[in-house]
């Protein structure tokens, strides 16, 4: 089969079983590109149907940090930049094939939403899961509205979106956010092999039972994409969020003011 081509996706087929390694570490950032990369491989091999399971992982320290902030915009309107990233990400939640992504290090802020189009996480105890969003001064973003509370409950989300709670691998696990716990650095081994006990079931009745179970899950993560970038359009343009993006960058605390 032919994969399309992207300078920082690798992919690679070991019979059943394909592996896409994000390659722009060690924090591992997207950009539009890159998520529909991501999308384009996996839509390509669930068409050419021998590939039955996927790994998504990164190479170096981290799994992925979300945009970064310090680099520039696509186009002059960071807003539109947003919306046609989240389109491409939106795609991610309705490719036919199950997904395992191997999170090592941290996954941050969109990095996490990223982790959250997966079907399943294999994580270890030095992982660690940040949506970061408040303190950046902005909403999340990637579908992380739709996604994480329909995998850990609403009021764990709440605590993780709205309180910040930095959550490590264990108590992911514990929270249902990581479905096997790794010893470090032996993330993506434990991925891969996940990815191969999947890949050997009944591919037809996997497909057909984890649509089912993922029901209309793509079309209201559409929908929350729609509030996630409007809520971030209007509140990059306040004082809070250009602190809050400026304080992380200087790795210094923010001083929010509330305008």
């Amino acid at each position: 089969m032919t994969i399309p081509a992207f300078d920082g996706l690798r992919v690679q087929i070991d019979g059943t079983v394909a592996l896409l390694e994000i390659a722009r570490p060690p924090a591992n950032y997207f950009d539009r590109p890159l998520i529909a990369a991501i999308a384009d491989t996996l839509d390509a091999l669930a068409a050419d149907g021998t590939a039955r399971a996927a790994v998504l992982a990164s190479e170096g320290k981290h799994f992925c940090a979300g945009a970064n902030f310090a680099a520039p915009t696509e186009g002059a309107d960071r807003a539109v930049d947003s919306r046609r990233l989240y389109a491409e990400g939106a795609r991610l939640f309705a490719s036919p094939l199950p997904v395992v992504a191997a999170v090592q290090g941290a996954a941050v802020g969109g990095g996490l939403g990223l982790a959250c189009t997966a079907d399943f996480r294999v994580a270890s105890s030095k992982t660690r899961f940040w949506a970061n969003f408040p303190r950046l001064g902005f909403h999340q973003g990637f579908g992380l509205s739709a996604s994480l509370p329909r995998i850990i409950g609403t009021q764990a989300a709440s605590r993780m979106l709205v309180g910040a709670e930095r959550v490590d691998g264990a108590r992911a696990h514990s929270l249902g956010l990581v479905d096997r716990l790794a010893e470090p650095g032996a993330e993506r081994a434990v991925a891969l092999a996940y990815a191969r006990e999947l890949a050997d079931l009944a591919p037809l009745a996997v497909r057909s039972i984890r649509q089912t179970l993922r029901g209309d899950l793509a079309e209201r993560v559409i929908a929350t994409l729609d509030r996630e970038a409007t809520e971030q359009a209007w509140l990059w343009e306040t004082t809070d969020s250009r602190e809050g993006i400026a304080a992380s960058l200087e790795r210094r605390e923010p001083k929010f003011t509330g305008r």
